[in-house]
């Protein structure tokens, strides 16, 4: 039987070792470990030197998985690699089955938030509703800890916010108690919230224990997406009540019913999937992917909930959905029939079988690739896109964090002071065709759309954007020294960013000392490693991904870029328009121009019928069909 060393002694030696002396001893080490792995499920931990957790795995067979870590290199993501030349020393805990390593994971991961694994932004426990239905009269509270205590939990909420926002909807369609006062039927005057009717007052007797049992059961039926259920039974008491005479209690339960329909509405809107499930998908940028959860319950959208997810560079897109979902379906009180994804899951059939068991019935993941349900997936991914840029934008207008990226800039370029106006430039092109050039400038850190520039270049035929990012900084320094009505070129930058590395930056250099503009500072950031290239320095400056003046740099870089491609996109569109229309008989400049005003591109003419072609101002039912007939 081969003698497997104590770790924690190596641990303590380290500290005797010069730093090569310390390698050999991790490998060493870590070889001694891989010997002494056993064929068994469980959970594995990698540490550094310093004893810091950075990774945490699950495994059916222990051996089988660390060990191909440490083998051929061949064939290993760069980010495994990374982390492999960190590992000093492993650690692992041996489990009963790969169901409760699963579980073992999650919790190490939620506890310990390794470096190199894909994990929820926030290490707090999300919010729930919780109502304790064993109650003689329950509250509907919020907390952060999910337990099996016999209430019913909903949940989790992606912020205090969303959940804040559910809790006073509900409140407004069901009023329940909220506070501590016994409950007698005894007290003398009811509180405040029963004089706005947010609260029946159950303290002075106003309603029984069977009518407020009535109204939890309505809450829960709510927050389960039953609303149909709950209106039928509100319509068969409000008819009961007006056939009583009892005309206030009738209007009163029309307004809830009232209510609760205009929900059902919103709701249907919003999605034509049938059943019962949630959709999943996510973008990434960087080192962040921005998730979105859409909730379907009996057909209707009931809620939305956002997650940002870190540690997500270089991962699969595989990767980081089985990420999330082992994360999220482990704190959901509630587990759908059906769970559609963006992108496969790994392990898919084990984890069906271990939300299966967590459900107590069938729960299927699927990926849809066509019909309703690929555009709901689709619906939910974009979403993710436009909550992802509406975030970044929220976050970068905070004021004390703009303050400190223009602070870091400046202390980081080693400028005399903040930069007040930034100016951002980028080109857009396909092989030389049809090329723009954009100027955005950002002042004290926030974008100045009424300063933002485009220009179509005139001078360069050919696909080099050197040469084009050259024409566009030519032009608008040129136009500093000249005095046009309504625009103010003469204002100069405090600094220049250009979306690119050394080659860009190089040539803008040549463009700013033939002006004599060579003491404006400029820099280059790259979209590859988001490194920030300076002139005159030998290698690139590398901010950290969370740091506020990278992000603001980046911001600038994203809005250059946003804004050449949509006047490309619009230059192009506009192009291929007017060249399908070219040599048609008796379609001239002003028609073409009405036609392309009117549609907007050639897809929208080709799907137009006859008499919309034959409406737009300037043309006939025959023009009409010369161009159908071409297109």
């Amino acid at each position: 039987m081969r003698f497997c060393w104590l770790k924690k002694h190596y641990v303590y030696r380290f500290k005797f070792y010069g730093k090569i002396d310390l390698v050999m001893m991790a490998g060493e080490l870590i070889k001694e470990q891989l010997e002494c792995l056993p064929d068994k499920p469980g959970v594995y931990l990698m540490k550094d030197a310093a004893g810091k957790i950075i990774y945490v795995g699950k495994a059916a067979n222990l051996r089988n998985r660390v060990r191909s870590y440490f083998g051929s290199k061949a064939g290993l993501a760069p980010k495994v690699l990374q982390m492999v030349s960190k590992v000093y020393e492993l650690d692992f805990f041996i489990t009963t089955s790969e169901q409760e390593a699963l579980m073992l994971e999650l919790n190490l991961i939620k506890q310990y938030r390794p470096f190199f694994n894909v994990r929820l932004k926030d290490d707090k426990t999300f919010p729930y509703l919780r109502i304790d239905v064993d109650s003689d009269w329950p509250q509907i509270t919020v907390t952060r800890r999910w337990e099996k205590d016999g209430a019913r939990y909903f949940g989790p909420f992606s912020s205090a916010w969303a959940m804040r926002q559910t809790l006073k909807m509900i409140r407004n369609i069901f009023p329940t108690r909220s506070c501590s006062r016994p409950i007698d039927g005894k007290q003398p005057t009811p509180c405040l919230e029963y004089h706005i009717k947010n609260c029946p007052a159950p303290c002075i007797g106003a309603i029984t224990r069977e009518e407020y049992q009535n109204t939890i059961k309505q809450v829960i039926l709510f927050l389960e997406g039953k609303q149909e259920k709950i209106v039928q039974e509100l319509k068969e008491k409000m008819q009961a009540e007006a056939e009583a005479l009892h005309f206030e209690k009738a209007a009163l339960l029309r307004d809830q019913i009232q209510a609760i329909e205009n929900v059902i509405e919103a709701q249907s809107i919003a999605t034509r999937v049938n059943g019962e499930l949630d959709a999943l998908a996510f973008v990434s940028e960087r080192d962040q992917a921005y998730v979105q959860v859409f909730i379907i319950r009996n057909s209707r959208l009931i809620g939305r909930e956002s997650f940002i997810l870190q540690g997500t560079k270089a991962e699969e897109p595989q990767e980081i959905m089985t990420s999330f979902l082992k994360q999220f379906y482990d704190s959901s009180p509630y587990i759908p029939k059906l769970i559609l994804v963006q992108y496969p899951v790994k392990e898919k059939e084990f984890l069906e079988q271990w939300l299966t068991e967590r459900k107590g019935e069938k729960v299927e993941i699927r990926v849809p690739v066509r019909g309703s349900r690929k555009q709901l997936i689709d619906m939910v991914a974009e979403n993710a896109q436009q909550w992802m840029e509406q975030h970044r934008i929220r976050q970068m207008s905070l004021p004390g964090l703009v303050k400190k990226g223009l602070e870091e800039i400046q202390k980081e370029l080693g400028l005399d002071s903040p930069p007040e106006r930034i100016e951002g430039f980028d080109i857009s092109n396909i092989q030389g065709s049809g090329a723009v050039g954009s100027m955005v400038v950002f002042k004290s850190g926030k974008p100045d759309s009424g300063a933002y520039r485009r220009f179509k270049i005139k001078t360069v035929s050919q696909p080099d954007d050197y040469a084009m990012l050259q024409e566009v900084v030519r032009r608008r320094f040129k136009r500093a020294g000249q005095k046009i009505e309504g625009e103010n070129w003469s204002v100069l930058p405090d600094l220049i960013l250009v979306d690119g590395g050394k080659g860009q930056i190089n040539a803008v250099k040549e463009i700013m000392k033939e002006m004599n503009l060579g003491n404006i500072p400029l820099i280059g950031l790259a979209k590859d490693n988001e490194e920030i290239y300076i002139p005159g320095r030998s290698g690139p400056l590398v901010l950290p991904g969370n740091s506020p003046g990278l992000q603001l740099l980046q911001r600038v870089r994203d809005e250059a870029h946003r804004f050449a491609l949509g006047y490309f996109q619009k230059v192009h569109r506009r192009s291929v328009f007017t060249s399908v229309l070219d040599g048609i008989n008796g379609i001239g400049e002003k028609r073409k121009k009405a036609l392309l005003q009117h549609f907007g591109s050639v897809n929208a003419i080709k799907n137009a019928s006859l008499e919309e072609i034959a409406n737009v101002k300037g043309m006939n039912r025959g023009l009409a069909e010369r161009i159908k007939n071409i297109l």
